[in-house]
């Protein structure tokens, strides 16, 4: 009879997330990844096969959440403005307490591998990229609902809001004042909508 593995592949995929987005990629070594996931050398080998293959794994996940989390403020907004708002205002806010860095994963990977991890480094590229269209769209639904201008680009906007969402987390983290992001965005979204 076959072995069958005596671990959920889900939670150490998550729990391994958590760990690479604390500490980065290159500052978790294989042994903080077993002693996170209780996995022993053995057992991990056979599951991933590297902590390079680990660590896409979680890139995955984090983006699917990432996704997740966006449709979820679909559900909960009738306006596609709205959605926008709620996204950036939960991940650079809401999601502060449950979150192990203020950094997003995919933005801290970028800023952190170099061309010896070229896949990895394509890989979350591609992640953040997927992100910027999904938000191209709701601005295109935007302008359909009459929120947005019809005579402004969804794509270059879209590129605007990943680099405001990428400025402010870090400038969250610098300034730990809520008051003055939420400031922030509403000065944002009022200079978009008009």
């Amino acid at each position: 009879m076959a072995n069958v593995a005596k671990y959920d592949r889900d939670e150490v995929i998550h729990k391994a997330m958590m760990l690479f987005w604390e500490k980065g990629f290159n500052a978790t070594s294989t042994r903080d990844l077993q002693d996170a996931v209780n996995l022993r050398p053995g057992s991990f080998y056979a599951a991933f096969g590297s902590k390079e293959a680990l660590f896409s794994e979680a890139l995955k996940l984090y983006a699917s959440e990432s996704h997740d989390y966006l449709l979820n403020m679909s559900a909960e907004n009738d306006s596609a403005m709205g959605v926008i708002r709620a996204f950036m205002q939960g991940i650079i806010l809401g999601r502060k307490k449950v979150a192990p860095s203020e950094m997003c994963m995919l933005v801290k990977t970028i800023a952190e591998l170099t061309d010896e991890h070229s896949v990895l480094l394509e890989q979350s590229r591609e992640l953040l990229k997927n992100t910027e269209r999904q938000l191209a769209q709701l601005l295109e639904k935007a302008q359909q609902e009459g929120e947005f201008s019809k005579h402004k680009s969804c794509s270059h906007t879209a590129s605007y809001l990943m680099v405001q969402i990428m400025g402010l987390r870090t400038y969250m983290r610098n300034s730990q004042s809520p008051k003055l992001i939420e400031s922030l965005l509403d000065e944002m979204f009022s200079n978009l909508q008009h």
